[in-house]
């Protein structure tokens, strides 16, 4: 069983920045593939960005078209943590941001087995 918590949403002007990070529970965190989505209101969830596990130290990267050149995903095994680092956002990158992890350590955009709560992210114009 894996449990995430996500924190660093909040409110930021067009054009900022924000970090978020998704703290995760559990022995075997860095086998696991761990994907960030969000979900706009009136919208279906999508995807943003995964971290996919491929043996030993190896990870490869996904992104959304929509936020290439713009957010990165990494993280911290040591810390048991994966983060968002979004820059030059847009406001139609408000959202409701969620952390999920996949135990089969893919992290495309689908097949995850655990979610976070949700931590709101809203872009300002």
């Amino acid at each position: 069983q894996v449990q995430l918590v996500e924190s660093g949403g909040g409110l930021v002007q067009a054009g900022g920045s924000l970090r978020l990070s998704c703290a995760a529970s559990g022995r075997t965190f860095r086998s696991h593939g761990m994907g960030w989505f969000r979900q706009a209101p009136g919208k279906e969830r999508e995807f943003v960005a995964g971290l996919s596990w491929s043996g030993g130290n190896t990870y490869y990267t996904y992104y959304a078209d929509s936020v290439k050149g713009r957010f990165t995903i990494s993280r911290d095994n040591a810390k048991n943590t994966v983060y968002l680092q979004m820059n030059s956002l847009k406001p139609e990158d408000t959202a409701v941001y969620y952390c999920a992890a996949s135990s089969s350590g893919r992290a495309e955009s689908s097949g995850y087995d655990y979610w976070g709560q949700g931590t709101q992210v809203t872009v300002s114009s």
